[in-house]
C-alpha cells in the first residue's frame, strides 16, 4: 500500500479483477460434503470436489471424530515440540508410513504448509531447486523463498530437465527435483519412471507431491508414487494431503529415519504452529482403514472417469491426457468459463470456472472433478448439459497449456 493512499489502490486492483472476470467469490454450503450438495437453498450435483472417495460425509469417520473429541478433546493447544504430541498423533503418523512403504511419516496443518516448509528445511544459499512449470502453487512458493537457486523446467519435459541438471552436474551442493504427482489443474500425472531415473543419473533429490494420487491410484491406494515400485532410494521425499481422498484435512511428509528427524529439528512450518487436533489424526485412521477395506470404491470411480471420457470424446470435447479425477475442459476465455459455470449450476450441477493466474492466459477451463460418490446417471446428466450447451465447440476454445 502507498502511503496516504488508504485503501483507494486495492479497490483500483479488485475492480480490475472484476473487468477481466478474474474476481474470485467464495460459496457457502448449507451441510456437508457429497454428491449433492446445497448452496443458496438449491441441491446441486457436486462435481468440483477433490472428495475423491466421497469419505469426507462418511458417518463412520464423523463418529470417529466424535471418539476423538470425548479422548483428546477439541484442540491440541501447542505445537508438537511444546506438549501439542499425542499418542492419536503416532499413530497416525505409524500408519501413513506403513501404508506408502515409507520408515517413516511427520504430518502437517495442511499441503501447503508440508511442502513449503520441506523445500525450506531441506534447501539454501548454493543448493538447486528444478520445478515442473504447471507444479502448485505451494510447491513453487516454497522454491521461490528457499533461498536456493530456482529453475522451471517445462511441463512433463525431461529433456528440458536434464539440460538443466547437466549444466550444475559438478556442483557439489544438493539438487532436489520437485513435482506434482497428478497436477491439480490439468489431471495429467508427471512422467515418475523418466524423473527417478534422470535424478538419480544426476545425482539429485526427487520430491513428489502426491496430493491427488493418494488413496485413488496404485495397490491399496498407496498412490502414484506406490511403494511396490518405488523406495526411498527411488523418491527420497513424499508429501500426501489428508484432505482430499481421506476426506479429513491436513498433509504428511514421507520418507527415511534421517530425513524425517531432520524436519522435526529444522522445518520452520512444522516447529512453530499448533499442532491438528489430536480428534482429526482419530478420524483420519478411520478413513485410512476404510479406503484400504473398501477398493471397490476405487473401482468405481475409475469406471466413472472412464465414462466421462469416452461420452466426451464422443461430443467431441476437448479434454486433458488425464486419467484421474480431475477432467478439465478446457473453454480458453475467462468470461467464457463463468458464463459456462453459471449456465450448469442454473441446470444443477456446481463446477467451478477455473482462470489465471490458477492456469495459465488462454486456458480458462471449467474443472470437472468425480468422486466415488457420483452415479453414472449423475455423469450422463452433466454430459448432456455439456452438449445443451456447446462447449468446446468454437474454433479457439481449444488448450494451450502445452499438454
Amino acid at each position: 500500500m502507498r502511503h496516504g493512499q488508504g485503501f483507494s489502490d486495492l479497490e483500483s486492483h479488485l475492480d480490475d479483477l472484476r473487468r477481466r472476470h478474474m474476481y474470485r467469490v467464495r460459496r457457502s454450503l448449507e451441510g456437508p460434503q457429497g454428491r449433492e450438495v446445497v448452496v443458496d437453498g438449491r441441491p446441486l450435483l457436486n462435481f468440483c470436489s477433490n472428495d475423491y472417495l466421497g469419505l469426507a460425509g462418511d458417518s463412520r469417520i464423523a463418529e470417529a471424530f466424535k471418539r476423538g473429541i470425548d479422548r483428546w478433546g477439541t484442540g491440541s493447544g501447542a505445537s508438537h515440540l511444546i506438549c501439542g504430541h499425542t499418542g492419536a498423533h503416532v499413530e497416525l503418523e505409524d500408519a501413513l508410513a506403513e501404508f506408502t512403504g515409507r520408515p517413516r511419516a511427520l504430518l502437517f496443518g495442511s499441503g501447503y504448509a508440508a511442502n513449503v516448509g520441506v523445500i525450506n528445511a531441506l534447501l539454501s544459499i548454493g543448493d538447486f531447486v528444478f520445478e515442473d512449470r504447471l507444479n502448485h502453487a505451494s510447491l513453487l512458493d516454497g522454491g521461490w523463498i528457499s533461498r536456493a537457486t530456482f529453475s522451471w523446467f517445462e511441463h512433463r519435459d525431461t529433456a528440458d530437465l536434464e539440460g538443466k541438471l547437466a549444466a550444475i552436474e559438478h556442483e557439489p551442493t544438493r539438487k532436489l527435483v520437485v513435482s506434482d504427482g497428478t497436477f491439480s489443474m490439468d489431471g495429467d500425472p508427471c512422467r515418475l519412471d523418466e524423473l527417478v531415473e534422470l535424478a538419480q543419473r544426476r545425482a539429485a533429490w526427487i520430491m513428489i507431491d502426491d496430493a491427488h494420487g493418494i488413496g485413488v491410484h496404485g495397490v491399496n491406494g498407496a498412490g502414484l508414487v506406490d511403494p511396490a515400485r518405488y523406495g526411498t532410494t527411488d523418491v527420497p521425499v513424499l508429501v500426501g494431503t489428508l484432505g482430499k481422498a481421506f476426506g479429513t484435512a491436513g498433509a504428511f511428509v514421507a520418507g527415511e529415519e534421517a530425513l524425517i528427524e531432520f524436519l522435526v529439528q529444522r522445518s520452520r512450518n512444522y516447529i512453530f504452529t499448533t499442532a491438528m487436533p489430536s480428534a482429526l489424526a482419530v478420524a483420519t485412521l478411520e478413513s485410512l482403514a476404510i479406503a484400504k477395506a473398501e477398493p471397490e470404491r476405487r473401482e468405481r470411480l475409475a469406471a466413472l472417469i472412464a465414462r466421462f471420457r469416452n461420452g466426451s470424446r464422443e461430443l467431441g470435447l476437448k479434454l486433458m491426457p488425464s486419467t484421474s479425477p480431475i477432467q478439465p475442459v478446457v473453454v480458453g476465455d475467462p468470461a467464457r468459463a463463468l458464463a459456462l459455470s453459471r449456465a450448469l449450476e442454473a441446470r444443477g450441477f456446481l463446477i467451478g470456472a477455473i482462470r489465471p493466474p490458477t492456469v495459465p492466459e488462454g486456458t480458462s477451463r471449467l474443472r470437472v472433478t468425480l468422486t466415488a460418490a457420483h452415479r453414472p446417471s449423475d455423469v450422463d446428466r452433466l454430459l448432456e448439459s455439456l452438449k445443451e450447451l456447446a462447449v468446446c465447440t468454437s474454433p479457439d476454445q481449444t488448450t494451450r497449456s502445452g499438454n
